[in-house]
């Protein structure tokens, strides 16, 4: 409520410093800073939150700009429907540029985009006939009020109150599910898409929301001018708006507004010498991205903090409880302990050329039991659950779950399943709060969607609100609480190792896919993570546990399966693996025909040591 009261007094204030001049001059300049502020916005969220960078935003605004002009004039439709029209065009053109981003990312992706513009650019240069070329097209409809043209002022308290709606609105969706989404995806789209969170959707929704953004400002330039010509689509338009967000604060609320009025007002002192304007616009871009990388926004904000010490959380502190009597979250058919299989691969192989670290390897996991998958480094474990959590493809063979082949499915739809994983190398959103990182886990099992989240329907509220209470539960359980405001790439690796964990759980799974949970612990974090680990599986939650540690494996483990050089050699309870042959020489180079016996007729060799598993 604070934000939505701050951002309604910034638009007041600037609505009444309207009336208080007359000069057309200073008027433009305002309705130049809300134009520019329209543009920033929905970049912010493709930038500053997806992390996609796009040099295209000329054409998108030229999508919005022509769409107008060509309704109003050669259709003679009202310039209200055009407008709104004109928005949707943008948006149609938004899924158009998404579409390469589904196949590259990073700086191939800016070359895709900055194409995009150009070819723009050229067509309505061009294309006379249709576009009226550098001559452009004239008499385009303006807005009206009461049967009479939008004046100087009107068309200035519009954008201030339409940039007031889009600003609320967009941020309605970046403070929720729809936002924790696209962080994560800038952080790790790996990551993301193993919490459920659907990566190619998200990223064509984050350009369709910069692109009706970017589009609805063409329109209101368009119809203001009631002319539009292929000079205002140009590359420097690109590079203006992404300095804005750059500028601004990309990934901050108020970046585009601190952006839009620093360089709009910048822009018009040095409008008389256009050479000076575009050598300070590119010094300010370098400027932005190697001196103050978080923007005017991030500088505010550290004065801020030193000024008044840490903001308080506007979300309610974390309850503190007894880690020992907290219950997680499952889903109802999670408690389910009956004998049929829970999860079957048959015949798993993967190859890569010369390489195959997996071959025919099967496994069944049984509901409400730890299985545990070992084997000496390069046996192929981590393979067999990357195949199985859909983060690669089996070249052959088939993965069932509650009977349904999820073989050919995504990871993310894998993951709403029921089947969760952690990884052997720390993937978290490090520079996301615990509290964050979890609640992403549970990005698949809120119901709340784009549009109950647009407009704040209550709905939305009460699933943001069931989300954070099971998030409580999992801190409590695995006693995080007291670190659940903080970053969590700031914290001890052991923590870091039980946030990646507390993540997994919050997908809900019925399976748990656990990729080496103890690397980098102590002993007596190693022994916490066992006792851990048999509590998570007395709520009902099966687990699939790839270790070296032998000591934790045999003394939590239900059943054992045992690889090497991807093939399933043994398996068993894990006793019987201590004495199997074939698994001794798999770990010690031991012969399997050796006679190798002690008096009574036990092999002589154990694997309950770290040293035999890393060897």
């Amino acid at each position: 409520m604070r934000h939505v009261l701050t951002a309604s007094g910034i638009a007041l204030a600037a609505c009444l410093l309207v009336l208080l001049t007359a000069n057309d001059f200073y008027l433009r300049i305002l309705f130049s800073v809300c134009v520019y502020f329209l543009c920033a916005t929905g970049m912010n969220v493709l930038l500053g939150f997806a992390g996609q960078k796009s040099l295209g935003q000329a054409g998108l605004f030229a999508a919005g700009a022509y769409a107008a002009a060509m309704l109003t004039t050669s259709f003679d439709m009202n310039p209200w429907a055009a407008l709104a029209l004109a928005t949707v065009i943008s948006a149609f053109f938004g899924v158009l540029i998404a579409a390469p981003s589904l196949r590259v990312r990073g700086p191939s992706l800016a070359m895709v985009t900055l194409a995009f513009g150009i070819v723009v650019e050229k067509l309505v240069t061009e294309a006379s006939d249709l576009f009226g070329g550098a001559m452009g097209i004239y008499a385009i409809k303006p807005l009206t009020f009461a049967g009479e043209p939008f004046t100087m002022a009107q068309w200035v308290w519009f954008a201030i109150a339409l940039s007031l709606v889009v600003h609320l609105l967009l941020r309605n969706v970046l403070i929720g599910r729809l936002g924790r989404a696209l962080l994560s995806i800038q952080a790790d789209e790996v990551a993301a898409s193993a919490m459920g969170v659907p990566v190619l959707r998200i990223k064509v929704l984050a350009f369709v929301i910069a692109a009706t953004t970017c589009g609805l400002a063409g329109a209101l330039v368009a119809q203001q001018n009631q002319y539009i010509n292929s000079d205002f689509i140009t590359f420097n338009l690109s590079i203006f708006i992404l300095l804005t967000v750059l500028f601004g604060g990309a990934g901050s609320l108020v970046g585009p507004l601190l952006g839009a009025l620093t360089l709009t007002l910048l822009s018009a002192f040095l409008a008389r010498w256009s050479w000076i304007e575009h050598f300070a616009n590119g010094a300010l871009l370098l400027f932005a991205l190697y001196v103050m990388p978080q923007g005017l926004a991030g500088i505010f904000s550290g004065l801020s903090r030193r000024l008044f010490g840490r903001r308080a959380s506007s979300e309610p502190a974390m309850a503190p409880a007894d880690a020992a009597g907290a219950t997680l979250p499952v889903r109802a058919t999670a408690g389910d302990r009956s004998d049929a299989p829970l999860l079957v691969a048959t015949g798993l192989s993967k190859s890569y050329g010369g390489v195959k670290p997996a071959r025919d390897v099967s496994a069944v996991l049984t509901p409400g039991h730890i299985h545990a998958l070992i084997g000496p480094n390069g046996a192929g474990k981590s393979t067999f659950i990357n195949m199985v959590s859909g983060i690669i493809r089996a070249d052959q063979g088939r993965i069932e779950f509650r009977g349904n082949d999820i073989g050919g499915q995504s990871t993310h739809a894998i993951c709403r399943r029921g089947v969760a994983r952690t990884f052997q190398n720390l993937r978290l959103f490090r520079e996301l709060s615990v509290t964050d990182n979890v609640l992403i886990g549970q990005h698949g099992r809120m119901r709340n969607g784009f549009f109950t989240s647009l407009f704040g329907l209550p709905s939305s509220l009460r699933e943001e609100s069931r989300a954070r209470e099971r998030t409580r539960r999992i801190l409590a359980f695995l006693d995080l609480t007291g670190v659940a405001d903080m970053p969590a790439g700031s914290l001890a690796y052991g923590l870091q190792r039980r946030v990646e964990l507390a993540r997994a759980l919050a997908t809900e799974p019925e399976v748990l896919l656990l990729d080496e949970p103890a690397a980098g612990l102590n002993p007596q974090e190693t022994e916490e993570l066992g006792r851990l680990l048999m509590r998570i599986r007395d709520q009902g939650i099966t687990i699939l546990l790839v270790e070296h540690h032998m000591d934790l494996v045999m003394a939590i483990s239900d059943h054992v399966i045992v690889l090497d050089y991807g093939e399933k050699i043994a398996e068993g309870p894990p006793a019987a693996m201590q004495r199997d042959p074939r698994v001794i020489a798999a770990y010690l180079g031991v012969d399997e025909t050796e006679e190798a016996c002690d008096p009574d007729g036990a092999p002589a060799f154990g694997l309950a040591g770290d040293g035999a598993a890393n060897r």
